[in-house]
């Protein structure tokens, strides 16, 4: 009997594939323990190197410092690009030491802001640009007014019209009735606000004199805390500080009697052509 053949008949239509699925359970698998293996290694390495965190951040610090720099150059020659040059001024070496004396010329574009101590200067020498009253002091010089050509205005807003070359500044008639915490405070204030809005002017902190005798209230002692304070403010503020205190004071420490009128109580023309002189031999 002949043997049945089976035949088998492939059907013309192609097998479907299967579809891909894309199982996000599997990434998320896939991502944590990438992350996990990264931690190891990173920590690994920093029990190993004690100072790899160290290391770390003074790779950053020098970043930074870099971008820095690079941002302050860019700057840099946008402005040589403009033609523009640096207004700032350089730092100052305080007190202010000895110069060449100036031409008297030079108090032309000079002006002096002052209380009750130097009042009298336009009247003895050639610094004739003198603005102040006897109610004018350290502490009230940001609100106290005076008479100016531009009206009855504060000393701040009279420099912002005047904008002179060189601005003298004797203030401190309220030692010994003030602190000199609150002193210093509103004097730094005028200053800075002076810096900042007019740059390119030269602002000079005159120390205050000494007196001829020390009184309940005022004493040398107390002026020079005061003018310690100014030195180490104009310091601060990058301006100019001019020592008229050793200007006029004597081998023990007071004011010398030859710039002492003893019956006016006050300074005496010596002593106002003196504090000019010291003005014209030291200057920047």
């Amino acid at each position: 009997m002949a043997n049945k053949r089976s035949v088998q008949r492939i059907s013309s239509k192609k097998r479907s594939r299967p579809k891909v699925r894309f199982n996000f359970g599997v990434l998320i698998i896939i991502f944590a323990l990438s992350f996990a293996a990264c931690f190891v290694l990173y920590m690994i390495a920093a029990n190993i190197n004690d100072d790899f965190f160290d290391d770390e951040s003074e790779k950053i610090v020098v970043q930074e410092q870099t971008s820095s720099g690079n941002d302050e150059d860019s700057a840099s020659d946008e402005n040589a690009g403009d033609g523009s040059t640096s207004s700032k001024a350089p730092a100052a070496v305080n007190p202010i030491p000895q110069s060449a004396a100036a031409d008297a010329s030079y108090l032309d574009s000079s002006c002096l802001i002052t209380d009750s101590t130097l009042l009298e200067m336009s009247g003895y020498t050639e610094m004739d640009d003198v603005t102040g009253n006897a109610q004018l002091n350290a502490v009230n010089c940001n609100e106290s007014k005076v008479e100016t050509p531009y009206g009855t205005v504060t000393v701040y807003e009279m420099l912002q019209l005047k904008k002179p070359v060189n601005a003298y500044f004797m203030l401190g008639s309220d030692i010994g009735t003030s602190t000199v915490d609150e002193m210093i405070a509103s004097y730094t204030t005028l200053i800075s606000n002076l810096h900042g809005y007019l740059p390119e002017m030269h602002i000079y902190v005159m120390q205050l004199p000494p007196v001829i005798s020390d009184t309940e209230t005022l004493t040398n002692a107390k002026i020079n805390e005061y003018n310690s304070r100014l030195l180490e403010m104009a310091n601060n503020l990058g301006v100019y500080c001019i020592d008229t205190n050793t200007a006029l004071k004597s081998a023990d420490g007071t004011l010398s009697e030859e710039y002492w009128n003893a019956e006016a109580l006050t300074l005496n023309e010596a002593a106002y052509k003196a504090i000019c002189g010291y003005i014209l031999t030291h200057t920047v």
